[in-house]
């Protein structure tokens, strides 16, 4: 994907499409005016007879316009202008990208990004849109023979600025736009993937082949007797009950030196049935999903290589199969984690925090400067805040904010939620250190407060992308989430 800037006037570009942005109240956007002036009051007469709406990512098409010397006009709702800013402006990128999908178009010029976008500089609208645009190419096909319908065949981007001075910005941001698409995209791969494929096993040979295509990046794979041998008996007994054999992983990407890492940590239960305490049938297809950490530290790594950022980055991927046979953890059974600490299985369904425990004390050996997991860690997330936010748990509030800022940029938007010792109370057992749930009040937070007691020496946060990560019903699939929120975070990182 080519991504270009351009200062022409839009009548006179000469391209596959344009697109430009009308909003409320029949106000044209400035490309929109020159277009309008061109074809002799194209927009605004169809504007006036209520064809073309100024709403927030309405999209119209329109082939061969008068006056232009595009073959095809896109004309895409804006909303109200002195409220329109990065997330408006990302929505009607999509908008306008999604309404030429079923098109032969090859480049696409779009003048979205001359508007002025509300706290949204130049970087960040590069940045959007190609990442919007690699989101918009984006099929999964790998298991059906009938790959109808084609994939969008644009292969070039050009990115209208309002001054020549925004035209490095701009030119910036979509480079790192474009390799946040290549990571959201392996997200979304990993996570469609059905589970009789994407065991622990084929996570294992994605990371080799990540190790292979890119510079800077090694890869480890820890066997279950290697976990044995350093006392991961709480991530093993997840995998009990299962044929498929659990795995550590661990990718290592290092382009600044001798600094210390950055590590993500990323739950790889490529499915889970809950064990023993056997989830409900409806929907538990969409179990597969609950790699979607784990996809999403590897998508993380992927653009980072990609981009060939000059940080260190170290991500870790406990993964197992969380299965019932009658090899499976029982509810009842003590577990010695690698930490020590023992833990009492209450649910088995409460798998997640097992295999994270064992990452992140793992993960702690290398002295990271920021230690963060990523896990659909628990239902209670999506009952707190929807699909819409990331739950975020931490023991540094700098570190959250510093997270929610980043996914505010991003548009992978986050939400700070509580971590106190009364949460963690609530995880007291009579037979163990700890036990692995505490109860039904404040689930997602019990949740956080376990794995806090592993990681009390780390500047350590928890992302719990439960409601996040994917999408059911008609648009079922994975997000890509929050590899943009991710990446943003490590952006922040370099000097």
């Amino acid at each position: 994907m080519e991504c270009v800037t351009t200062t022409a006037d839009a009548a006179k570009k000469a391209t596959d499409c344009v697109i430009v942005g009308i909003y409320d109240k029949k106000r044209l956007s400035e490309a929109a005016e020159a277009i309008d002036d061109a074809g002799d009051g194209l927009i605004s007469k169809l504007v006036d007879q209520g064809d073309l709406s100024g709403k927030l990512g309405a999209a119209a098409l329109l082939a061969r316009p008068a006056g232009l010397k595009a073959k095809r006009l896109v004309v895409v709702g804006l909303g109200t202008k002195n409220t329109f800013g990065r997330r408006e402006y990302h929505r009607a990128t999509r908008a306008a990208l999604a309404s030429i999908r079923s098109t032969k178009v090859r480049d696409v010029v779009s003048y979205l990004s001359a508007e002025p976008v509300r706290d949204c500089e130049p970087y960040y609208r590069g940045r959007l849109a190609a990442q919007a645009l690699g989101e918009h190419l984006y099929r999964f096909t790998s298991t059906k023979n009938d790959k109808t319908p084609p994939a969008p065949r644009i292969r070039k981007l050009t990115l209208a600025a309002a001054e020549r001075s925004d035209r490095d910005e701009l030119t910036l941001g979509a480079e790192h736009g474009a390799g946040i698409a290549v990571g959201m995209n392996l997200t979304r791969d990993l996570g469609n993937t059905p589970p009789n494929i994407c065991n622990p096993s084929y996570l294992a040979d994605q990371a080799r082949e990540m190790a292979d295509k890119y510079t800077n990046l090694e890869v480890r794979v820890l066997e279950e007797e290697d976990m044995l041998a350093l006392g991961m008996n709480s991530l093993l007994s997840v995998g009990d009950g299962s044929d498929q054999p659990s795995k550590l992983i661990q990718l290592d990407y290092r382009n600044n030196g001798d600094a210390s890492p950055a590590i993500l940590v990323g739950k790889g239960i490529t499915f889970d049935s809950g064990g023993i305490s056997l989830k409900p049938g409806p929907a538990m297809d969409e179990m597969k999903y609950d790699m979607g950490g784990a996809a999403a530290v590897m998508g993380a790594m992927a653009a980072v290589a990609a981009l060939r950022l000059p940080i260190n980055l170290t991500v870790i991927v406990p993964s197992a199969e969380n299965m019932p046979s009658g090899r499976a953890t029982r509810p009842g059974d003590v577990v010695e984690s690698m930490s020590g600490k023992t833990i009492e299985i209450l649910n088995t369904d409460a798998e997640g925090r097992l295999i994270l425990c064992d990452a992140l004390t793992y993960a702690q050996q290398y002295g990271p400067t920021m230690l963060i997991d990523v896990a659909t860690l628990t239902g209670a997330c999506v009952i707190a805040l929807g699909r819409h936010r990331s739950g975020v748990m931490t023991n540094d509030d700098t570190l959250a904010d510093e997270i929610v800022a980043a996914g505010e940029r991003a548009v992978d938007r986050a939400w700070h939620l509580p971590l106190d010792q009364e949460y963690a109370d609530q995880l007291k057992s009579n037979f163990a250190d700890l036990a692995n749930i505490g109860g039904r009040e404040g689930g997602v937070i019990t949740a956080g407060a376990f794995l806090w007691q592993f990681t009390k020496k780390a500047r350590w946060a928890h992302i719990d992308i439960a409601g996040t990560a994917w999408l059911s019903g008609g648009k079922k699939g994975a997000t890509g989430r929050p590899v943009p929120l991710l990446l943003d975070l490590l952006l922040q990182q370099i000097d």
